[in-house]
């Protein structure tokens, strides 16, 4: 497929996205114009989630203005080789992310990460548009997310990269600092069903600047995950993340390098301004752009690996 026939399905796909995404908040803040009498004594539900993060993924629910959330995100190496490296305790490839996010306004709330795998340093939004209310004036949950993710590896790292630059352009170009960015954005609706039982769907759009010549620089993928309470403090909770084969923005002729999915199952304890997650899943990485862009390990495998999640409410 020639490069600018290439450029012109990748500006049609983002188009698309973000058209529908406009829509989205459109409709949302539509129907909390026409029903502000309605919602004003309609309250949102409580706790859908027990906290903003899901294992990998984001959840609806942001804290109240002025709270700093503290995040600690760990994975070990894959379980395959059993007791030889203790179940992946011992194993190489293990990643950990410090995290802080602050509620600047209702609903909204910024954040910014580290994490080893990469030496990545990570800046991030969420917005929940709308929250699902008790008495179904509005029945679902909205928000959006997006981060963007400096790669901070040495320049050799890049070497990929300078190759497919002079592949596809046939010029040779300086390394420069953008190519070490990536970015995600997604779309999230949750929905709490039962007080026991609370679900998200969600699609994302990935891309990275600088990738080898055998690599896409652009993922959408399709996200599934809920909780199931089952006790005061206690949920099972899973996480599934598929990125999707579209041939109209690969430029790849076969799906060799495509990702795998991610699956993760865990059980998460809450105390309300604590939560702690601990969940076997097959992606390595904790960045959402990661997990749809270079997850190789599968479930059908045993490529798992045990993780776990921490969060810290502070009050301000």
């Amino acid at each position: 497929m020639q490069p600018f026939k290439i450029a012109e399905m990748k500006k049609n796909i983002i188009f698309i996205i973000l058209i529908s995404l406009i829509s989205t908040i459109s409709f949302a803040q539509d129907v909390a114009t026409d029903s502000t009498a309605v919602i004003g004594k309609d309250k949102p539900v409580r706790s859908p989630f027990e906290s903003g993060y899901l294992i990998d993924a984001q959840t609806t629910v942001i804290p109240a203005v002025n709270t700093l959330e503290a995040v600690i995100q760990h994975k070990f190496g894959t379980v395959e080789n059993g007791h030889t490296d203790l179940w992946g305790i011992y194993a190489p490839g293990s990643n950990i992310r410090i995290g802080l996010n602050y509620v600047v306004l209702k609903n909204f709330q910024i954040g910014a990460g580290i994490t080893k795998k990469n030496v990545s340093t990570d800046l991030n939004a969420k917005w929940t548009i709308f929250n699902q209310t008790r008495k179904n004036t509005f029945p679902v949950a909205i928000a959006l997310y997006g981060d963007v993710a400096i790669d901070g590896r040495n320049i050799s790292a890049f070497e990929s990269g300078l190759v497919r630059i002079a592949y596809h352009t046939g010029t040779y170009e300086d390394f420069k600092f953008m190519d070490r960015m990536s970015y995600f954005s997604q779309l999230i609706i949750g929905r709490k069903f039962t007080d026991w039982l609370s679900l998200q769907a969600g699609v994302s759009f990935t891309h990275y600047n600088s990738v080898g010549v055998l690599y896409d620089h652009d993922k959408v993928g399709v996200h599934f995950n809920g909780r199931i309470k089952v006790s005061p403090q206690g949920s099972i909770i899973f996480n599934y993340d598929a990125p999707l084969k579209i041939k109209e923005i690969s430029e790849q002729t076969e799906w060799t390098n495509h990702p795998k999915p991610n699956l993760a199952v865990g059980y998460e304890v809450s105390t309300g301004s604590h939560a702690f997650q601990i969940y076997m899943g097959t992606a390595n990485g904790l960045l959402p752009q990661e997990n749809i862009m270079w997850n190789q390990n599968d479930f059908t495998e045993n490529q798992f690996a045990i993780g776990f999640v921490i969060t810290r409410l502070y009050g301000f």
